[in-house]
Parts: structure tokens; C-alpha cells; sequence
């Protein structure tokens, strides 16, 4: 696999670093945590400046805050960074200008979640409308070492946002109020969450591997006149479906206007 260069070594960067094992080539303003970054992995080196990162990697990937791209995109084109093949993580800045900045077809996006650090990111993906697929294959092998992924058109990338990205703050919430439901009934709170959490689980290990299809499992669960029916009664006259619809809708609508404000 070819050697690959990161911008920036926050949250994201470092996790996305050490999830690797191929030779991988680091860079960031606040030298200090490349130099940790770097003794975090044995696979991992330290690129003392932005042009040594460029000089030594095939493929570079930004990983850093979109508000600092406008500065960095100049000092890219005097380092005939065109000539590489590029991974941008950065958020809301879509393909068409990264593209036209970077002055390269061979761009892909990606958009992964801070599970990535546990190797457990679901992360979207999505191509240049010139870029070779020799890159996009490049790009799907290196996500695959942080998670899974799915190849999206970038149209679609704000209704990943609300389905999976911002998804996962609905889930944790789901988890404290299904604890909180426990401790209700007399369980201790980290008891009822480390089994809450262990449910689902078993409830995403059922819908991976039975395709029966969700609705019917959960059915199956609901015994005639049993304890299951009322909880889901209780659910649907709470707006449980609709409220979750809703946040997903409300999460994908700010990403759009986000992404407008970005081009």
C-alpha cells in the first residue's frame, strides 16, 4: 500500500494514525503532538515540516479543522501537492472545492466518527467525479483498518450525518434513558447501563445476521398479552419513531446549510 501522509494530529488524525499498520508519515502545526503521536506507533514517523510530509508520501490526507484550509490550500500548490492523491476529512467542505483548491481529480472524502479510535468508525465515503478508482479502492482499504464504511454520492452525506454521525449521541442517550429506566425499577445505574448496553448488542448482532428484517424480529419479541407489547405501546404513544425521524431530519438539515455556508 502506497505511504501515507496526515495532516493534522488531532482527535481524529492520531486515531485514524494509529489504527494503521503501513508506514505512515505525520504532520501538524504544534510539533509536540506529532512527537507523541509518533512514539504512540512504531509504524508512525514524524514529517518535521509540510514539505518533507508532501516529499515523502504518495497519498495525503487533511485532517484538520475546515476554517484553516484557506490558509493551507497556497502553501500546498507551491509544494506541487497536485501531483499526489488526497483523503480530506475535513467537514462540511465538499469534493468540488477541494478539487479546484488542491487543482487534483484524485480526491476522495471521507466522513468518520469518533469511534474510529476503537477501530469501530462507520465511516462515508465518497469520490471525485474524475477521481480513478485505483484511488477510491486505495481509500475504501485504508477505512477499512478503522471501522467499516459505506461508498455514498456526496449528496447523501448529510443524511449520514443524522443516521449515523450525530446518530450515535440519539444511541448513548437511548442507553442513559433505557439506565435510568433501570434505576427506576431498583437496578444501580452503571448495572442497568453496562446491561443496556450489552443488549444492543445482541439486538444489532440479531439485525446483522437474521434478514428477516428488524421489523419482524421485533415483533417476534412481542409475546400476545406479554411484557414487550406494553413497553412498545408505551413507546408509540410517546412518539418514539417520530421524535427519532425528526432528529434525524433536524441533524441532516443543519449539515446542509452548514455545507452551503462552506462553498
Amino acid at each position: 500500500m502506497e505511504t501515507l501522509g496526515i495532516i493534522g494530529c488531532g482527535n481524529m488524525g492520531s486515531a485514524i494514525a494509529l489504527s494503521l499498520e503501513q508506514k505512515t508519515f505525520v504532520y501538524d502545526t504544534d510539533s509536540q503532538k506529532v512527537t507523541d503521536l509518533a512514539a504512540a506507533g512504531s509504524h508512525i514517523c514524524q514529517a518535521e515540516t509540510l514539505a518533507q510530509l508532501v516529499e515523502e508520501t504518495e497519498t495525503l490526507m487533511l485532517c484538520i479543522k475546515p476554517q484553516i484550509l484557506p490558509s493551507l490550500y497556497p502553501q500546498l500548490r507551491k509544494l506541487k501537492s497536485n501531483q499526489k492523491k488526497w483523503i480530506s476529512v475535513a467537514a462540511g467542505v465538499p469534493l468540488l472545492t477541494l478539487t479546484k483548491e488542491l487543482e487534483t481529480d484524485e480526491v476522495v472524502r471521507y466522513m468518520p466518527n469518533i469511534a474510529a479510535s476503537y477501530k469501530q468508525s462507520v465511516t462515508a465515503i465518497a469520490s471525485a467525479c474524475n477521481c480513478s478508482q485505483e484511488h477510491l479502492d486505495t481509500a475504501l482499504a485504508i477505512a477499512s483498518r478503522f471501522g467499516s464504511s459505506f461508498v455514498l454520492p456526496e449528496s447523501q452525506f448529510s443524511a449520514f450525518i443524522g443516521i449515523s454521525g450525530s446518530a450515535i449521541a440519539y444511541i448513548l442517550q437511548f442507553f442513559h434513558a433505557l439506565a435510568m429506566g433501570g434505576v427506576r425499577e431498583g437496578i444501580a445505574y452503571q448495572n442497568a447501563l453496562d446491561i443496556a448496553i450489552q443488549t444492543a448488542l445482541s439486538a444489532a448482532t440479531l439485525a446483522q445476521h437474521d434478514h428477516s428484517g428488524v421489523v419482524t424480529l421485533a415483533t417476534r419479541v412481542c409475546s400476545a398479552g406479554g411484557t414487550t407489547i406494553e413497553g412498545m405501546q408505551a413507546l408509540a404513544k410517546g412518539g418514539f419513531d417520530t421524535a427519532v425521524m425528526e432528529a434525524v431530519h433536524a441533524s441532516a438539515e443543519k449539515s446542509r446549510k452548514l455545507e452551503e455556508l462552506a462553498k
